[in-house]
């Protein structure tokens, strides 16, 4: 069986192949981003992954938009998400667009082979634990981007400021500035503010 983990934490992704190699997992391959995840998966198309691991939040992934931009380039594969913040909401989506299953960082290492077995069966695995937490935390349901975003709102920070902190285009700043406030719920940046503020303390 051919596996391909992809999370930017090189301690986590690290850890994680050390992990599934000494539970029988010989071929596994790691890389930091989607980017170098689908280089991998387009230089392996004469031995293609069997399954594969993709972090929530790493650089590239975009949310959802990189779960299924994998599961297009490997078709065949088992495609999973793992991650440390993403809500059983996130787990919900990711299950409803195709995923096979969705293993957060805090799952147990005697439980991690087995629900990679089992999506490689064919199966669907997610803990049922995970699943049933209570969301009262709606920032849970940011991306790592996002949050970043939400704490510049809550110091009183511009786009163009945020833009230069992080980075990144004033258009792209914009553009999660608005999709934070959907999946907050706020009418506004500054009712996001408020929001962000309450919760992230």
């Amino acid at each position: 069986m051919r596996l391909l983990i992809a999370d930017d934490h090189d301690l986590v992704r690290e850890a994680i192949a050390a992990l599934l190699k000494g539970q029988g997992f010989a071929d596994v391959t790691g890389v930091a981003s989607l980017p170098l995840a689908v280089e991998a998966i387009e230089a392996a198309v004469d031995l293609p992954f069997d399954v594969i691991l993709l972090d929530y939040d790493m650089p590239g992934m975009d949310g959802l938009a990189g779960l299924n931009r994998v599961m297009q380039l490997a078709p065949d594969a088992a495609v999973a998400l793992i991650s440390g913040a993403a809500s059983p909401t996130v787990a919900r989506q990711a299950l409803d667009v195709g995923a096979r299953g969705f293993l957060p960082k805090t799952l147990a290492s005697t439980s991690l082979g087995m629900a990679i077995r089992l999506i490689a069966s064919g199966q669907v695995f997610v803990p049922y634990e995970f699943m049933e937490q209570e969301e009262d935390n709606p920032i849970a349901n940011l991306t790592k981007r996002e949050t970043d975003v939400l704490r510049g709102l809550c110091a009183g920070k511009s786009n163009k400021v945020m833009a230069n902190d992080l980075q990144l285009a004033e258009v792209t700043v914009k553009l999660h500035v608005k999709t934070l406030c959907r999946k907050l719920g706020a009418v506004n940046r500054t009712q996001a503010a408020l929001i962000g503020k309450e919760k992230l303390g």
